[in-house]
């Protein structure tokens, strides 16, 4: 039968179960049978030919037929599994079904009546008088996952049979240990079978089905309750699945081995179609939904591996009952966290050859699924993140983030990936060993449209970060505050900024502490804080090397001045803020002498207008989303409980007004409902600063550090240049390398760093921007479009 009977019969049985009003027999198999036995459609003909509206007309209005055909496409697939698709015939029933299933779920799931209706016991819709009434009491929605399961190893049809004889002993799908037939070498599995076309396809075709049943959540509006975990990847990732183990492997091996480049000819992915590219794209949004935990509510598992819980709890199993997430915590090797690092390095940093040989190697697409999964492995393997920060193997991470900030900075469909990325340099940045890095020079010259600079990668992120700053999007605001901690957190260990680095530090203080922008909004002024704690760690902890830093304060020193002459009368402030409503920028961009941007950059583009993005929920305050240790003398970090006066709010504010330590999303001023979108910085339009609230916080500017080296420096430098009729820095330069400010600077200061801490909001941010990333991923099949989701909001640019 040619393609175009077999799309026209199957196109004549949706018609028919559209216009059917009485139900159908679940045991009318000519009928059910339409569906899956004669036809051969592919995934896109299956969407083309089962519209949208037709579905939810049979859902409203013959709702049994419906249920019978998503019980009997189930018992197809279970049967398939039962069997191991030996014959062709059955392998397309299996795909047929599946695919099937991948376009109506998403309607069932859409309407509160149905969403149980996998999770119940089918009633005995015409089971044919069996008598197996143990297996009936499954609900439906486990036979289904079970069955993909089984499926994903089944030998001939998704993975290479290890027989060689006749098909007559074909493997018996139950006797065989899917640990042996794990799909790619890499963690725990050494052999790497042989690539083959239509495994790959059959097993994304399977991981399409699994990712659609793992979505009902895109249907549940975002709340920070973890209690309600997603019953489908509770149950898939429990110990009920046999397959879990070595299906994790194969989802982490896969996209960690992979190499989009061709093997290593340039062009050659021109010549070859990648059939393997879908699989990993498919495989990395599968893993990362599996690993959708949290952390914070439950017992996490701790750097060994055991739960932070003691030796007695033996009913409890060690870690999290979610297998994949148990599995990931515990890997060990150092060679498994090579190969983890290294694949996912290769992967960030693709796009980024792009730019070097155009077209030359293909361009993957799902770098932010990959940084959600370095995110997971680095939040619940201590482990790995100490791997990662051991050697500078980290610089093969962090470059590719820095260039996916810099290059999404004005793109407001990207905010969600800026987020990210943020997020992961927060994390790493609470650990001495990342700052160490930094060090480190960079020669790597990826294009990127910042100004052109000698220096170390240290140099690198915060040009990129004033870059963000200054000439990101409004809705980047939120992120400010951590920008700054993340700079703070490494600042007591950088041995030499660049004098690009350095002025561009001295121009975020400087527009940072105008008037009218410190007054505008109540947590504005912890901007300024941030970059003072930066200059204290580096001129008590590392002065030596930072001539260029130490210079650039000198120079600047009037912003230090005007600082510690804050004018705090009423009618200043006032004058202040009748300035702002005539300087709309929201930061200056005159004295930041940017120079020429590297060769062969583009500028950071702005969305194309239409371009569909998912909303985001706001993110917590940098106080929730850190806590705050100390660093010794011996280097151990620990942990600072919250002062007392944190708790409250400062003298003198508004009531409502948290003190402070409160951050940029202005929680405490927003209702409840509103907080889904990031407050602007200056939402709260009520707000009005006093002499009081301003007193308060500019008697706690961490001034003196700095006022004692301008006192001892500045004469130094002035008397030179009058002696030598110097005007050249160079000189002065020399100078101040060789000056020592031992003795006469106050006490050091404890280094204090803010480490990220799990939290319930971080939780539910990574769910909806990683479903918001899948949903708009899948477009062909576009397996969402068209449904009513309620995680998140679907808007154009």
């Amino acid at each position: 039968m040619g393609n175009g009977d077999s799309k026209l019969n199957f196109r004549k049985a949706v018609i028919q179960l559209t216009t059917k009003t009485q139900p159908v027999e679940a045991t009318d198999d000519a009928f059910w049978d339409q569906f899956w036995v004669d036809t051969a459609t592919s995934v896109q003909d299956v969407f083309a030919l089962v519209p949208a509206a037709e579905i939810r007309a049979v859902r409203e209005e013959s709702p049994s037929n419906l249920a019978t055909l998503c019980y009997k496409a189930v018992e197809k697939l279970v049967q398939g599994a039962e069997s191991g698709c030996h014959s062709e015939k059955e392998k397309q029933i299996v795909l047929n079904c599946s695919r099937l299933l991948t376009r109506i779920l998403p309607y069932i799931f859409e309407d509160p009546d149905w969403r149980g209706f996998f999770w119940s016991t089918v009633p005995g819709a015409g089971r044919g008088g069996g008598d197996e009434d143990d297996e009936n009491a499954r609900p439906l929605a486990e036979s289904l996952l079970l069955a993909v399961a089984d499926l994903l190893f089944c030998p001939e049809f998704t993975v290479q049979s290890h027989r060689k004889n006749n098909v007559d002993t074909a493997e018996d799908i139950h006797a065989i240990d899917s640990c042996e037939y794990i799909w790619e070498a890499g963690v725990g599995f050494a052999h790497s079978p042989p690539p083959s076309y239509n495994h790959d396809l059959n097993r994304t075709e399977l991981l399409k089905l699994l990712l659609t049943c793992f979505s009902e959540v895109m249907y549940l509006p975002p709340s920070s309750d973890s209690s309600n975990t997603n019953p489908w990847v509770q149950f898939f990732c429990s110990t009920e699945n046999r397959h879990a183990l070595p299906l994790f492997t194969s989802l982490l091996n896969i996209i960690c081995a992979y190499d989009p480049v061709g093997y290593g000819i340039p062009y050659n992915h021109l010549l070859f179609s990648d059939y393997r590219e879908p699989l990993v794209e498919q495989a990395a949004q599968v893993l990362i939904v599996t690993l959708d935990y949290d952390t914070s509510t439950s017992s996490s598992p701790t750097v060994d591996g055991t739960t932070t819980g003691t030796v007695m709890d033996d009913a409890e199993p060690p870690g999290p009952d979610n297998l994949f997430v148990n599995y990931l915590s515990r890997i060990h090797r150092e060679e498994d966290f090579q190969f983890i690092l290294k694949g996912t390095a290769r992967l960030l940093s693709n796009p980024l050859l792009q730019t070097y040989l155009p077209n030359s190697t293909k361009k993957i697409q799902f770098h932010q699924e990959l940084l959600v999964l370095f995110w997971k492995l680095c939040d619940f393997n201590k482990k790995f993140l100490f791997f990662v920060l051991k050697s500078s193997d980290v610089l093969d991470i962090l470059v590719p983030i820095l260039f996916f900030l810099n290059d999404a900075r004005a793109d407001q469909s990207r905010v969600g990936l800026t987020h990210i990325g943020v997020f992961i340099l927060l994390l790493l940045s609470g650990e001495r060993n990342f700052g160490v890095r930094l060090n480190k020079p960079y020669s790597v010259r990826v294009p990127m449209d910042i100004p052109v600079f000698t220096g170390t990668h240290a140099d690198l992120l915060i040009i990129v970060f004033h870059k963000i700053i200054t000439s990101g999007h409004q809705r980047l605001q939120p992120l400010f505050d951590c920008l700054l901690t993340i700079i703070v957190n490494v600042s007591p260990y950088l041995k030499s900024l660049s004098m690009v680095a350095a002025n561009k530090l001295l121009h975020l203080l400087e527009a940072f502490s105008t008037t009218w922008f410190l007054f505008s909004t109540v947590q504005n002024h912890h901007l300024v804080f941030f970059l003072l704690e930066v200059f204290n760690n580096i001129i008590q902890y590392q002065f030596d090397g930072n001539s260029n830093l130490v210079y650039a304060i000198i120079r600047k020193r009037n912003v230090f001045h005007q600082l510690a002459n804050l004018p705090t009368d009423l009618q200043s402030i006032q004058k202040a803020l009748q300035r702002k409503k005539k300087a709309p920028e929201p930061i200056s961009r005159t004295n930041s002498q940017d120079g020429m941007s590297m060769e062969g950059s583009r500028p950071a583009a702005p969305a194309e207008p239409g371009t569909l993005k998912t909303s985001l929920v706001a993110t917590p305050g940098i106080d929730k989303l850190t806590e705050k240790s100390q660093v010794s003398e011996d280097g151990t970090m620990c942990s600072l409980e919250p002062e007392s006066s944190s708790q409250s709010p400062v003298e003198g504010s508004p009531p409502g007004i948290v003190s402070d330590t409160e951050s940029w999303s202005g929680d405490s001023l927003q209702p409840k409902r509103d907080r889904r979108r990031f407050s602007s910085a200056s939402s709260s339009g009520q707000w009005n600063p006093t002499p009081e609230w301003v007193m308060s916080w500019k008697s706690k500017l961490p001034l003196q550090t700095i006022m004692r080296l301008l006192q001892v420096l500045v004469p130094q430098v002035e008397k030179i240049c009058i002696d030598k009729g110097l005007t050249d820095e160079s000189e002065i330069l020399k100078f101040l390398q060789h000056g020592t400010l031992v003795g006469l600077l106050p006490v050091p200061h404890p280094i204090l760093i803010r480490k990220y801490q799990a939290n319930s909001s971080t939780a539910m941010w990574f769910r909806t921007y990683m479903w918001g990333v899948i949903y708009l991923r899948n477009v062909d099949p576009p397996i969402w479009y068209e449904t009513d989701v309620k995680l998140f909001e679907i808007q154009r640019v």
